[in-house]
């Protein structure tokens, strides 16, 4: 009697099985996260004891489940290290601590996997956070489109100054840390197959070495903002609720490499809403206004003053466009690019 082999697994090919916490489980972490991530002094346990300096701490968490993993400038893994790092360095807080999740689907291959783990283990040592916790799930094929991961952070907040939205006052100026849009365009055209016939990549990038240089140089930085989904007129137009002020922006000063600015002219989509994953608005007093732009074109030349707080006034977000009319910059009502972090 004769009697049908069962077909042996693919070994390239997460199975639900390496969500299950046994053998396999014991394999992804030995053979793809360990060596990408390390462990430093940390045993494999199911937490990790750490020493925080003395000081207040800053903790965030985010969720990435961007599509495609993989763009030009980097993936999910880097992008999730930058996007928490950064939500650290938005209070002013030196990044220390990383954990992270990841959701995995079935039939994701291994080789995916493992590009996606190392990017993220280097970026995190580029940013000098140390990831010292994680987890791994595995979903159905069809119901994870790849990877999830999500993470949490923890910074040390090492100055006495108070960095929020309620410090923004009226003369402020606003400035902002590079061009915008880059993230979005990139994202859109991996996504749509669409040939630039450019060098664009992805301006996701660790933002904290650029807020050290602010807080070195003495900056009274009253308020800093990364600007992600929506754009520069969601990020502004909170900030103005927020603080009970109006923002008032100048279109000609707002920088905007050309490629991005064809590609939104092309597909219709407004510069002013498009992502960004590496870049931030800071608002400080007027007097300190120049001395900021410099420290920050050290990080980028591209850095520019595009505004300023006013008294409220009949909305808070103003724009004095190309043609030196004076309009209201709403809220986006939706995303013009869902997904892209």
């Amino acid at each position: 009697m004769f009697a049908c082999p069962i077909p042996a697994p693919d070994p390239h090919r997460i199975r639900l099985a390496h969500g299950g916490g046994g053998e396999l489980t014991g394999r992804l972490i030995e053979e793809i996260f360990l060596p990408a991530f390390g462990t430093g002094s940390h045993p494999l346990h199911d937490s990790s004891v750490v020493s925080l300096p003395q000081g207040n701490i800053a903790v965030t968490t985010d969720s990435f489940v961007i599509h495609p993993l993989e763009f030009s400038g980097g993936d999910i893994g880097s992008l999730a290290v930058h996007g928490t790092v950064n939500d650290l360095a938005m209070s002013g807080a030196r990044p220390l601590y990383l954990t992270a999740g990841f959701i995995l689907e079935e039939g994701l291959d291994t080789a995916i996997l493992s590009r996606i783990a190392r990017s993220m283990g280097q970026a995190a040592r580029q940013a000098g956070i140390t990831i010292i916790a994680g987890d791994t799930k595995v979903v159905e094929k069809g119901k994870g489109d790849g990877i999830y991961i999500n993470t949490s952070g923890i910074g040390i907040i090492e100055h006495s100054q108070t960095i929020a939205p309620t410090a923004i006052r009226e003369g402020d100026t606003i400035l902002v840390s590079g061009d915008i849009g880059r993230h979005g365009i990139t994202i859109m055209s991996a996504r749509a197959g669409i040939d630039l016939q450019t060098d664009l990549q992805s301006d996701s990038s660790n933002l904290w070495p650029s807020v050290e240089t602010l807080l070195q140089n003495g900056i009274a930085i009253h308020c800093l903002r990364d600007i992600t989904r929506g754009g520069l007129s969601m990020t502004l137009n909170e900030l103005a609720e927020t603080s009970g002020t109006t923002i008032l922006l100048d279109e000609t000063s707002i920088p905007v490499c050309d490629a991005v600015r064809s590609a939104c002219d092309l597909l219709g989509l407004d510069i002013l809403q498009t992502a960004c994953e590496g870049r931030y608005i800071a608002i400080v007093p007027e007097k300190q206004a120049q001395q900021t732009l410099l420290a920050l074109q050290r990080h980028n030349p591209a850095a520019a003053k595009i505004g300023t707080v006013i008294p409220l006034g009949t909305a808070p977000l103003l724009i004095d466009g190309l043609l030196g009319v004076r309009r209201i910059l709403s809220k986006p009502y939706g995303e013009q690019l869902p997904r892209i972090c």
